[in-house]
């Protein structure tokens, strides 16, 4: 937990009271908890005018675990079973609350670190593409591909027929192209590198970076309606679109998602794991923006 903005050292590991369900709500017994970059951007203080928490917070949304006890109305899950998605008590801990709309089935055939990996990075990448309102042909730009969430859409899109350009460093190139993904490099002439790979135009794009990519991608698809932004707020100054707030299905995209790990169709890359006490080395990582695939903390 925080009990003050700051750098990564203001984490550290401390008691709390166990944290009581209430209605329509479970308590998990946290077995994974997925590292996103919105974590750090809380902690450090940077997000306080817009998502102020109360101090000391525990930080983390992302909960893979088992059902330890169910609150008052709550009879489609029982206790012992595993389960996975947003908790709404911090995820950085041994034990966490989460609404029962925000968290689906664990299949067997999942790890619990590829299932805390999976909450942010597939509910973002599911709500930016029905705000685009993709079709199958499309041609779709992914900036900052390589990327935890970035991995999820770029193989959520090639599933649904998009043919996608990925942009990352030249290292993360050939792991795009495992993904199915037209890797390019990202920054400056990115306009010109995306035309000379886009045999048939550009028709949507989305900023999974953050990094000053968004005139480009709207240069690029001619019309700022059709860009989205996961990580930079300014989106909307352009006319492109910034996702923020949950989708309306929660629950059904955690199952879709999780079935489409379970069969092999999506694969989970698990960048490096830590114990808990190892929270602030991995907020350290996250903050690199150079982390291949997701960072992911393991309480016990």
């Amino acid at each position: 937990m925080f009990a003050e903005y700051g750098d990564a050292e203001v984490l550290r590991v401390a008691e709390r009271a166990v944290p009581e369900p209430g209605p329509g709500q479970v308590r998990i017994a946290v077995r994974a908890a997925g590292v996103n970059p919105i974590d750090w951007k809380i902690r450090s203080g940077a997000m306080a005018a817009v998502m102020p928490v109360d101090l000391p917070a525990v930080p983390g949304v992302d909960v893979a675990g088992v059902v330890e006890c169910v609150g008052p109305g709550v009879t489609d899950v029982a206790v012992g079973d595993d389960v996975f998605g947003k908790a709404v008590s911090g995820s950085y801990a041994e034990l966490a609350l989460a609404n029962l709309d925000a968290i689906a089935a664990k299949p067997e055939a999942v790890s619990w670190e590829a299932a805390a990996a999976l909450p942010v990075a597939a509910t973002t990448a599911y709500h930016a593409f029905a705000l685009l309102g993709l079709a199958r042909g499309e041609t779709i730009v992914i900036d900052g591909a390589a990327g935890g969430v970035g991995t999820v859409a770029v193989q959520v899109a090639r599933h649904r027929g998009l043919t996608v350009i990925g942009t990352a460093g030249p290292r993360n190139h050939d792991y795009l192209r495992s993904l199915g993904a037209i890797p390019v490099a990202y920054g400056d002439g990115l306009v010109e590198r995306v035309r000379a790979v886009a045999a048939h135009g550009v028709d949507a794009a989305v900023d999974a970076a953050g990094r000053g990519s968004l005139p480009a991608l709207v240069e690029l698809t001619g019309n700022p309606h059709r860009v989205v932004s996961l990580a930079d707020a300014s989106a909307e100054s352009l006319g492109a679109r910034f996702v923020y707030g949950e989708p309306g299905d929660m629950r059904g995209i955690l199952d879709e998602v999780a079935a489409l790990v379970a069969a092999g169709t999506i694969t989970v890359t698990i960048a490096r794991t830590y114990p808990l006490a190892g929270a602030a080395a991995a907020h350290r990582d996250s903050q690199t923006g150079h982390v291949r695939g997701k960072l992911v903390l393991t309480p016990i």
